[in-house]
């Protein structure tokens, strides 16, 4: 059995991994932290513990769940790396110094992290580079939606979306992305991969690959409805991870799709 602790348990996707772990069998819920000023210290089974004092548990488990923001989690990252605790990150917004640091105590711990944790999401990733190698000729264009409370634009899956893109054309995304379009002289240039961002009220995601060419175009749709799904794909990272040696993964490897 896992024993996990919930970094950011009174967030969004905090509240629905709770839920979500407590009728899971294969795991159990040792701990749960969240910022010092959250109402909702002191509240819930386990109690939330201020993240101030993350010390204190974590001890009593085998693998931290965070989905917080990018501060927050190399926080608790030092602190699993210092107890030897696995951890699975969800995070979004994670800059190139941020992953350097992951992959660091990668070498300590096993971590995985993934923009996304949607199996369908990951599943898609597949379908895209391997669409993109044969495409290569074609416009290619991602837009994604997200409620407005969402800070980091783009979302991380559209651009491990263009990542995937960009591997299978074997094209550099440094040099080709294009992030949204504006002015008089903003005409699409060859081999660009455009990617745009819509903000609105409570969308829990929604991405969408345009394959365009001459008189046709395919494309390829992933919508979440509800949490639900990030969560159980979380949940299922950390009951893989479990046991297993340093190293970092994705969902790909919980997934077996490599």
């Amino acid at each position: 059995m896992a024993n996990i602790i919930i970094c950011g348990a009174d967030g969004r996707m905090g509240r629905s991994i709770t839920q979500l772990a407590k009728a899971d069998s294969d795991m159990k819920i040792v701990g749960a932290v969240d910022i010092d000023s959250s109402p909702a210290i002191g509240t819930g089974n386990p109690p939330i513990t201020k993240s101030s004092q993350m010390e204190n548990i974590v001890n009593k488990g085998d693998i931290l769940v965070d989905f917080t923001a990018p501060v927050n989690t190399m926080k608790c990252l030092e602190i699993a790396v210092n107890k030897g605790a696995s951890m699975v990150i969800g995070t979004t917004g994670l800059t190139d110094e941020h992953m350097q640091i992951i992959k660091n105590a990668a070498k300590k711990i096993p971590v995985v992290t993934s923009p996304n944790m949607s199996t369908g999401i990951n599943i898609l990733l597949e379908l895209v580079e391997n669409l993109a190698e044969k495409m290569s000729n074609y416009d290619v264009e991602i837009v994604e939606i997200h409620h407005n409370k969402k800070k980091d634009s783009p979302s991380g899956t559209a651009l491990r979306l263009a990542e995937a893109v960009a591997k299978g054309m074997q094209k550099d995304l440094n040099k080709n992305a294009i992030y949204g379009r504006h002015g008089a002289d903003a005409l699409r240039k060859q081999g660009e991969i455009g990617i745009h961002a819509v903000r609105g009220g409570d969308v829990v995601g929604e991405h969408t690959i345009y394959f365009a060419g001459i008189g046709e175009r395919i494309e390829i749709s992933h919508k979440a409805s509800s949490r639900e799904n990030l969560a159980l794909g979380a949940l299922r990272a950390a009951k893989w991870l479990h046991n297993k040696p340093a190293g970092l993964y994705d969902m790909r490897d919980v997934l077996n799709l490599k």
